[in-house]
């Protein structure tokens, strides 16, 4: 009875995620456009290459600094607003809502503000510096090739920020407010209340919130590329990124559908890695309350 119910569902998870994925592991030991010419055998030969493609470890590095320097700055910030939302701050909701309205705009109109907030000559950062008399910084090119990648994490740490918040306030409102208002009768601080009761409280929550960021991170495709435009700079590459343009082109077609594959393996298998790791060194034990 129970395997009818389930039938559907697991036909439905079979035909669409698994075994495409395992057509796309078979699919990356051949070169192939995927539109009607014969694949061709290479073996390995797709990976070899993905080890001598500068365009490739750009892209890798570029995912690396999301994942880690984002990943800092994005947790940074949302401990921070999780420590002064719990020590009893006015606006409690109001300050949730704000933090977490750029997740619900449009990743397009949300790159189209960032965009004209780093113009070179009209941006609100542009006008911003020179009001307070910055008129060096004002005279950055900050969507130039060198630096239009850190301008995009700018915009990516301020939409993420809000998403990752609200998960660990989410936790955090489940620690029961008797042990809040006992370690304050021993005159601990706000900080050390985080520190001390609510992070050990909520340490599968955020274990949990590094598994999800970690995914976003290496996976990422939609920010960087609608903040590029049509002909995106190799600079905000992502390994996601170069898979499509490899896999179905920009204005002109490249239509390497098998060397495509091969980039969606190395990060099938990044993921996994990366979450294995994250559960191995952030494992503790579970605090029942």
């Amino acid at each position: 009875m129970v395997i009818a119910f389930l039938a559907p569902a697991l036909a439905l998870y079979l035909g669409f995620l698994v075994l495409p994925a395992i057509q796309a592991f078979y699919l990356s030991f051949y070169r192939t456009s995927g539109f009607g010419s014969e694949p061709v055998w290479v073996g390995l030969g797709n990976y070899a290459t993905l080890l001598g493609d500068p365009i490739f470890w750009r892209s890798l590095r570029n995912m690396a600094l999301i994942l880690l320097v984002g990943g800092i700055a994005i947790f940074g910030l949302a401990f921070l607003f999780t420590m002064l939302l719990n020590s009893g701050l006015w606006g409690k909701k109001l300050f949730r809502a704000l933090i977490f309205m750029p997740n619900i705009i449009a990743v397009v109109a949300i790159t189209t503000f960032w965009s004209f907030v780093f113009m070179p000559r009209y941006g609100l950062l542009t006008n911003f510096l020179k009001q307070i008399g910055l008129t060096s910084l004002a005279g950055v090119a900050w969507t130039a090739p060198e630096n239009v990648f850190y301008a995009m994490m700018v915009g990516l740490i301020w939409i993420s920020t809000g998403f990752f918040t609200i998960l660990i306030l989410a936790g955090a409102d489940k620690v029961p407010a008797d042990m809040y208002e006992a370690a304050r009768l021993e005159g601990a601080s706000t900080f050390q209340v985080f520190r001390h009761v609510t992070l050990p409280m909520i340490w599968d929550v955020v274990l949990i919130t590094l598994v999800l960021w970690s995914i976003q991170a290496i996976k990422i495709m939609e920010f960087p590329y609608a903040f590029g435009g049509p002909n995106i700079d190799q600079n905000l590459y992502t390994p996601s990124i170069y898979l499509y343009i490899m896999g179905f082109g920009q204005r002109e077609p490249v239509y390497a559908l098998g060397y495509a594959t091969a980039i969606g393996v190395v990060l099938f298998v990044l993921t996994i890695v990366t979450i294995l790791f994250l559960r191995l060194v952030f494992r503790r034990e579970r605090v029942e309350f």
